[in-house]
């Protein structure tokens, strides 16, 4: 059994702007470099020292600095970057801000952006891109089990978490913040969200 956090990277000036992000490239600012140190503090308090942790990250630069942060502050190897584990590619829509979008496509949920990346493919990509890091992570620390960080994007962690609780979560409009923090158990090809900011108080 492996438990594995989610992290969502901190604040990038297209967060601050509320433009859409998605594959698009877009560095850390100040208050996300101190959002991935207040994260890394934060696990360092929770984490069970005695288990192996790996960190990856996405290979976008948002999320490869969060984890780079948090490496750092919990002494731990440079991350890993894997590709599946980027944003969902919002076609058209990427660099707009959230009011362009719905003047142009209408309400979030039921909207149809040219170019975008589909949900299921999304899911299926989210899942592939767990599969690979974990099961690297086990292989580096083998016979014992990590605790797998992995630096992540909003919309990629949304569709995980809906993922392991078949739909219940995150509720409509709930905003995963910067530098949250999700936490599964993994079993065979089986995730249990365990704690996440994503469910209700």
């Amino acid at each position: 059994m492996t438990f594995l956090t989610l992290v969502r990277h901190g604040e990038t000036d297209w967060n601050r702007a509320r433009r859409i992000q998605g594959s698009t490239d877009i560095p850390l600012n100040d208050t996300g470099r101190e959002q991935a140190r207040a994260a890394g503090i934060a696990l360092a308090d929770v984490l069970d020292r005695s288990t192996p942790t790996v960190i990856v990250s996405s290979d976008l630069s948002r999320a490869n600095e969060t984890a780079r942060i948090i490496a750092g502050i919990l002494d731990l190897s440079e991350p890993r970057t894997y590709p599946a584990l980027q944003e969902r590619g919002y076609g058209d829509a990427e660099g707009l801000t959230d009011t362009e979008f719905f003047d142009r496509w209408g309400p979030w949920a039921t909207a149809e952006v040219p170019g975008a990346e589909p949900w299921p493919e999304v899911t299926t990509r989210a899942l592939r891109g767990i599969e690979e890091a974990v099961a690297d992570a086990r292989a580096l620390v083998a016979p014992d089990e990590p605790h797998v960080i992995a630096v992540a994007h909003g919309a990629l962690i949304r569709t995980v978490i809906s993922h392991a609780t078949s739909g219940e979560y995150p509720e409509p409009g709930h905003k995963l913040a910067n530098g949250s923090a999700h936490t599964f158990r993994v079993e065979d090809d089986w995730l249990s969200l365990l704690t996440s900011s994503a469910l209700p108080v």
